[in-house]
């Protein structure tokens, strides 16, 4: 997990230093705060961008759930690693990729199961319904 977080801070060390790069070049003499303004911002409306066609798109179908499950999803990868990293800074865990993969596979499992029995109860519901239908003679 260590060697994961470290990479990834690495990465955007580099992706700091090549703007700060930038911002020297051409002179713009951005201080941090408005190149994390700038950056930030831009990324949130990139991913803007290109997620909300995909909800549309899904909202359209009638795929909500499809939406609240990425939604959910997001948030238990971002409480994972807080977890983790909250372990790591108060030494009350020891700071494991595998911990996250196993919540995540719990959430996984549990909306599985969830998704399963939704679907049975959807089935009977329909049978149900078509029953109905065929005892009261409408089509």
């Amino acid at each position: 997990m260590k060697e994961l977080l470290y990479r990834i801070m690495d990465l955007v060390a580099r992706f700091h230093s090549e703007i700060l790069s930038l911002n020297d070049a051409y002179e713009t003499h951005f201080s941090d705060k408005q190149l994390h303004f700038l950056v930030v911002g831009l990324a949130g409306m990139l991913l803007l961008f290109l997620i909300h066609p995909l909800f549309l798109w899904l909202t359209k179908r009638r795929h909500v759930l499809v939406i609240s499950w990425l939604y959910v999803f997001t948030l238990i990868v971002g409480f994972s690693l807080a977890v983790e990293i909250g372990q790591h800074i108060s030494h009350s865990g020891s700071m494991e990729f595998a911990d996250i993969m196993f919540g995540l596979v719990g959430f996984l499992a549990m909306f599985a199961l969830f998704a399963l029995l939704r679907g049975l109860v959807r089935l009977i519901a329909a049978a149900l319904r078509k029953e109905k239908a065929e005892k009261t003679g409408e089509d």
